[in-house]
């Protein structure tokens, strides 16, 4: 690579753990406000959770305002 590429790869790597930090940090927000697990509700957004509980899809969307059929059904 050249001086450039790496230069543009540095920029998008920084960019990348701004990003997923922002993501742990909302994730660890609405973890303490509906009082499910951070793994939970990360598993639930990148979907290696598909199956969970009613209640733990009541809590994530009470904590958000919104209803479950606006969150997780299509």
């Amino acid at each position: 690579l050249n001086k450039l590429d790496r230069e543009e790869g540095e920029k998008v790597a920084v960019q990348n753990k701004r990003a997923s930090g922002r993501k742990e940090n909302e994730q660890v927000e609405l973890s303490q406000k509906s009082n499910v697990s951070r793994a939970i509700i990360s598993g639930l957004e990148c979907g290696t959770i598909s199956v969970t509980t009613t209640d733990t899809l009541s809590k994530i969307a009470l904590a958000l305002g919104k209803k479950v059929s606006d969150i997780f059904l299509d």
